[in-house]
C-alpha cells in the first residue's frame, strides 16, 4: 500500500527482496530531497548556518519527536550523530571517584552493551546483566535486581534487539529508585511499536534514532532528557556552550536544559532527512498505531505462509515471541547453531531474500515496503 513511498530504493533493487529492514531500512523518496535541501541550505547560509540549524530545524525535529512520544517537554531533547555519544557521556556523568554499580540486561545493542563490557574490566566498575530469558518471569527477575542492591545507573532496551520482544518499560519504571538514572534505549521500537513517555517523562532519559524505522538514515540520534536533571558529564562538547550555562566558583558551566548532555560538530543532513519522513508520515495519516498495525498484518500473513512449507529451521517452534500482538518489527528464529544460522542467511541471499542473524538467531524484518506478494515470495524463498 506505501511501496510508492520508496520508489527510489525499490527500482535501485529491483530483484531483492529486503527483510533486513530493522538493520538497515529503505529511506522514503522524500529524504533524498531533504539531503538537497541541507546542501542548498549550507549554500544559503554559510557562516549563518548554526542558528538556522538550531532556530528553526531542531525545534521542528523536537516538536515531531515529542509528538510521537507523546512528550510534553520538547525542549529536553538533544541530538547527537550516534547513540554510543549519549552512552558514554551518560556514563561520564556518573561519579567514578566512587564504585560504579549498573543494572542492564544480557540483551543490549552493542553500542552499551561493549562499553559497559569494557568500563567492568576496571576494578570499581560493576556491571550485572539480567537475562531476558525466559521471558515469562523477565520482569519480576528485573524488579528483584533493582530492589536487591543499590544501583548508580539502570539502562534497558523497550525491544530487545535480538529477538524483537517488548519490555514493559512503564511497569519497571515506576518501580525503580526515584533517584537513580533510568534510561531507555528505544532504538529498535521508536517509530515502530507505541509507546507513551507522558506518564514517566519526569523520570526517564530515553535514547533512540532515525537508522532504523523512523527511515531517516544514519547519523541523528536523540536523548531526552528529564527536565530536573542536573548533571555534568565529563564526556562534553562545544554544542553545550549553546545554552545558558550555571556555574560555581571555576567549575565548568552546563546548561539546565537538554543541552547538558549535547557533543559537538554534526552533519545535520540526517536531522533534514527524519524531518522529511516524519512529515510525510503525519501526511499520509500514518501514526505510529496504524505502522504498527499494518506491520503486524504483515507479520501474521508471513507466518501463516511459512506454516505451508513445514521449513525444518524456519518455523513456529523455533519463533521467539511473548505476544506477537506486542512485538517488534522483525521475527526472531533460534536456530541449532550460529554456523546453521549465517549459511542460511548466505543461501537465502543468494536467491534475493535478505535477512541477517545474531549468533544463532535468524531474523526477517518487515517494512511499510512490503505487500503480500513481497511476503508470499520471501517465504517461498526460505
Amino acid at each position: 500500500m506505501y511501496k510508492h513511498l520508496y520508489r527510489r530504493f525499490t527500482e535501485a533493487n529491483p530483484t531483492l527482496l529486503h527483510f533486513a529492514s530493522h538493520s538497515h531500512h529503505y529511506w522514503p523518496d522524500v529524504t533524498r530531497e531533504a539531503q538537497l535541501q541541507y546542501w542548498d541550505d549550507c549554500a544559503k547560509y554559510v557562516d549563518d548556518k548554526w542558528s538556522h540549524i538550531f532556530s528553526v530545524k531542531v525545534p521542528q525535529a523536537q516538536r515531531l519527536i515529542s509528538e510521537v512520544l507523546n512528550l510534553t517537554h520538547s525542549q529536553q531533547i538533544v541530538f547527537a550523530p550516534n547513540t554510543h555519544e549519549f552512552v558514554f557521556r551518560l556514563m561520564s556523568s556518573l561519579d567514578w571517584n566512587q564504585k560504579v554499580r549498573i543494572l542492564t540486561t544480557d540483551s543490549e545493542f552493542y553500542s552499551f552493551d561493549r562499553q559497559v563490557s569494557r568500563l567492568a574490566e576496571l576494578p570499581h566498575f560493576e556491571v550485572v546483566k539480567i537475562p531476558t530469558l525466559p521471558f515469562d518471569t523477565f520482569h519480576e527477575r528485573f524488579e528483584q535486581a533493582m530492589e536487591s542492591s543499590d544501583w548508580n545507573m539502570i539502562f534497558l532496551s523497550h525491544v530487545f534487539f535480538n529477538s524483537g520482544l517488548v519490555c514493559d518499560v512503564e511497569r519497571l519504571v515506576k518501580d525503580a529508585p526515584s533517584d537513580v538514572p533510568f534510561v531507555i534505549d528505544g532504538y529498535h521500537s521508536f517509530m515502530a511499536v507505541p509507546l507513551n513517555l507522558k506518564p514517566i517523562q519526569e523520570k526517564v532519559f530515553y535514547v533512540a534514532g532515525s537508522y532504523k524505522y523512523a527511515q531517516g538514515g544514519e547519523g541523528c540520534c536523540f536523548l531526552y532528557v528529564p527536565p530536573s536533571t542536573r548533571h555534568r558529564p565529563m564526556y562534553t562538547g562545544w554544542f553545550a556552550e549553546l545554552s545558558k550555562l550555571s556555574a560555581i566558583g571555576n567549575e565548568v558551566g552546563y546548561p539546565t536544559d537538554a543541552y547538558q548532555y549535547a557533543g559537538s560538530t554534526m552533519d545535520f543532513s540526517g536531522m533534514y532527512r527524519l524531518i522529511a519522513t516524519l512529515e510525510t508520515f503525519k501526511d499520509q495519516g500514518l501514526d505510529i498505531t496504524r505502522i504498527h498495525t499494518l506491520i503486524q498484518n504483515n507479520q501474521q500473513l508471513f507466518l501463516e505462509e511459512l506454516a505451508k512449507v513445514n521449513h525444518p529451521l524456519v518455523n513456529r517452534q523455533n519463533l521467539i515471541q511473548d505476544n506477537l500482538k506486542n512485538h517488534g518489527h522483525f521475527l526472531t528464529f533460534n536456530l541449532p547453531s550460529t554456523d546453521a544460522t549465517s549459511q542460511l542467511v548466505k543461501e537465502m541471499k543468494t536467491r534475493g531474500l535478505m535477512t541477517d542473524s545474531r549468533g544463532s538467531r535468524l531474523r526477517f524484518g518487515f517494512g511499510l515496503y512490503h505487500d503480500t506478494t513481497d511476503i508470499k515470495a520471501a517465504v517461498a524463498k526460505i
